[in-house]
């Protein structure tokens, strides 16, 4: 069961076993409520009290008392409102009250029935964690020839985290049947943070919010994730998109082709096993070109 609550820190209390198993205590109307912890939500409640999350692990398993001495007082010496989100009796995250639910099955129901009608779409990819929801589908039924033989096709990737752990993005993709890889655009992409109105609950006690509240408040929210959605896998889209790729055929890197390697790396604030990669792949491919090196990346 999912369930997700406005709580005043000063109804909150953290409570550690022996053991290190950590649980959150919620006084409500009803009475206490005892949520486990996930890592997820140790680390954001960590994360706002200011604590390092090394320490943080160390008294969890060393000095289980110290820690719920740490949190207990640190929330209730600096009262504020957070949204706990609940799961099956876990607490998995710890977050602003301001935070904006949009959550995998309520984005998936909106735009998977308009994926599923889509002529030629095949699921390439999908996974689903504790922390993210990736979705990624191609359509035969929209491609492209870069050059002979070289074909791409339409795609769409979306992904969102119900846990604070990134915002929800639908983005157009083409997919290159040679060598299987995508290249999302991003200047395409919708992209929406989990950011919302302040909530009007009391300062004092629990709020439990109500499926239905969600519902309202996000129904006209999602048709334009589905009318972006339609939009990425549209012809006229894909074909502004391939074109612009193609283009980068005739473009000859300029100069030493590690040098072009690293100004990217630094561009795009690419770790140094990353930047091995691309120029590891651009060598091996020999297409010294704008395209030879986006491919580089994507591969």
């Amino acid at each position: 069961t999912k369930q997700d609550m406005i709580v005043p820190t000063p109804l909150l209390h953290h409570i550690t076993s022996e053991n290190g198993t950590s649980v959150l205590n919620i006084e409500t109307h009803d009475g206490v409520r005892t949520f486990r912890t996930t890592e997820n939500c140790r680390r954001q409640l960590a994360d706002r009290l200011k604590i390092p999350f090394a320490y943080f692990e160390r008294m969890r398993t060393d000095q289980p008392a110290l820690l719920d001495r740490n949190i207990d007082t640190w929330l209730h010496a600096q009262p504020e409102q957070r949204m706990v989100r609940t799961l099956d009796g876990n607490a998995r995250a710890f977050l602003s009250d301001r935070y904006r639910r949009l959550d995998n099955y309520d984005l998936l129901a909106h735009v998977y029935p308009m994926l599923r009608e889509l002529p030629g779409a095949r699921v390439e990819s999908c996974e689903v964690t504790d922390s993210r929801m990736y979705l990624k589908v191609v359509t035969s039924r929209v491609q492209f020839e870069l050059a002979p033989g070289d074909v791409v096709h339409a795609g769409v990737v979306i992904s969102n985290s119900e846990t604070g752990q990134g915002s929800l993005s639908v983005s157009p993709l083409i997919f290159r049947l040679l060598c299987r890889n995508g290249l999302i655009a991003a200047d395409q992409s919708m992209r929406k943070t989990h950011i919302g109105r302040m909530s009007e609950t009391s300062p004092d006690e629990v709020t439990i919010f109500k499926d239905d509240t969600l519902a309202a408040d996000d129904a006209a929210f999602f048709l334009k994730v589905r009318d972006t959605v339609q939009a990425a896998v549209s012809q006229a889209t894909f074909s502004l998109i391939a074109e612009r790729m193609r283009k980068t055929m005739g473009i000859k890197l300029v100069g030493d082709p590690v040098k072009s390697v690293e100004r990217l790396a630094v561009k795009y604030l690419l770790q140094e096993h990353e930047k091995v990669g691309v120029l590891r792949a651009l060598i091996k491919d020999g297409d010294l070109t704008g395209f030879g090196l986006v491919n580089a990346v994507t591969g």
